[in-house]
C-alpha cells in the first residue's frame, strides 16, 4: 500500500560539543572574574557568577533536549498518523483520513504563532509547533493536498508535492 511520510524536526545548530565548549569558556571566564573580585572582599560577586553559569547550563540542557524532538506524519490511502518522540517517550495518534481536517488557525496577537492541527471525531493533533509561522502555512497547504477535505481522499501522489 503506498504511503507518504513527513518527518518534523526542529532545529538544532547547537551541538552537544559546542554546547560544552560554549559552557566551559563561558564558566572559566566569569567564574575567573568572580573569583578575582572575591579575591579583593567582593564575595557576592562570586556567588551570583555562579547562579548564572548555572542557569546557563540549565537553559543549555533544556535547548539541547529538541534534538530528540521529532512528529513523523504517515498518510496512507486510509489512514493519517502522527507519531509523536521525545527522548521519554513516543505517542501515536492515527487519524481516518476520509474524516481528517487539516485547520491551520490564526492567532489573536501578532505576538502569538499561528497553530496547525489535524482533527478528526473531537480529536486534535498540534503539528509543528516549533516551525515558523511561514514554515507552518507551507506544511499546512502541502498536508491539505495530500490528505483533502472531510468526505474527500485525493490520490496520493508519491512525489515531493
Amino acid at each position: 500500500m503506498p504511503s507518504l511520510r513527513i518527518v518534523l524536526c526542529p532545529n538544532c545548530s547547537l551541538s552537544l560539543r559546542g554546547a560544552l565548549i560554549f559552557f566551559a569558556s563561558l564558566s572559566a571566564l566569569t567564574l575567573g572574574i568572580g573569583a578575582a573580585f572575591a579575591a579583593l572582599g567582593f564575595w557576592p560577586i562570586l556567588l551570583f557568577a555562579l547562579a548564572e553559569m548555572l542557569t546557563l547550563g540549565w537553559a543549555l540542557h533544556e535547548s539541547l533536549q529538541r534534538r530528540f524532538q521529532a512528529e513523523i506524519l504517515t498518510i496512507t490511502e486510509s489512514d493519517v498518523s502522527v507519531e509523536l518522540r521525545d527522548r521519554r517517550a513516543s505517542r501515536r495518534i492515527v487519524f481516518q483520513r476520509h474524516w481528517a481536517q487539516i485547520r491551520l488557525t490564526c492567532p489573536s496577537s501578532r505576538l502569538h504563532p499561528s497553530r496547525l492541527t489535524i482533527e478528526s471525531h473531537g480529536r486534535a493533533c498540534e503539528l509543528g509547533g516549533f516551525l515558523t509561522d511561514e514554515e507552518r502555512r507551507g506544511l499546512a497547504l502541502r498536508l491539505r493536498r495530500m490528505v483533502g477535505r472531510v468526505n474527500e481522499s485525493p490520490p496520493l501522489a508519491l512525489g515531493h508535492g
